[in-house]
């Protein structure tokens, strides 16, 4: 048994929560790619959620659930293996801190979306920064083992990037959590398109 395997029903509990969340942003039958799918348990949670027709990909396959996958390069690097405007949705949900330049992958990811909805942990306030600094040193601990840098970053630094690529962000909320008694993060939900 897995890691995502054990903690499925947490992480289902936060799936539902975050699908809930996304009701103004997501129709029914929206073409779907969960980008860092991970287990998948978010991108089952969405499907089952919207009726999506969705796609998740990844670095490598940790998938527990059986959804339609594909395997992709470094995005700082590489193209997305679809078309311009191919997708309804693009989700992100807690993904970019784990990239090197996420400028890179967002300029890639806003070539195939028509909206871009990103889930982020922001090291804004004393409890978000000790818990974004645990949050790093446990992943690259039991997951990832290396010395990377995460790139956590504030509200106005999203804020400023997603200018510098012409994103518009259409909402904005505090993302909610199952856990913030023992979780204080701070959680943000962004909702962008193209300008």
């Amino acid at each position: 048994m897995n890691f995502y395997s054990f903690f499925s029903g947490i992480y289902k509990k936060s799936a539902q929560k975050m699908s809930a969340e996304c009701f103004d942003f997501i129709k029914k039958g929206d073409k779907i790619l969960d980008f860092g799918c991970g287990s998948a348990i978010v991108t089952q949670t969405f499907k089952d959620c919207f009726k999506a027709d969705i796609l998740g990909v990844d670095v490598e396959d940790q998938r527990i659930f059986p959804i339609p996958f594909k395997i992709i390069g470094d995005m700082e690097k590489e193209k997305l293996p679809f078309n311009d405007l191919s997708f309804d949705v693009v989700l992100i949900s807690y993904v970019l801190h784990h990239t090197k330049n996420p400028k890179a992958v967002l300029k890639e990811i806003q070539r195939v979306a028509k909206r871009i909805i990103i889930y982020e942990d922001l090291p804004q306030g004393l409890f978000s920064k000790i818990r974004c600094w645990f949050h790093e040193v446990g992943y690259i601990t039991f997951f990832q083992k290396t010395n990377y840098q995460f790139s956590f970053k504030t509200e106005k630094e999203w804020k400023q990037l997603f200018d510098e690529l012409g994103l518009k962000i259409i909402a904005e909320k505090r993302a909610t959590n199952i856990f913030e008694i023992i979780d204080p993060g701070y959680k943000i939900i962004f909702v962008l398109e193209r300008i």
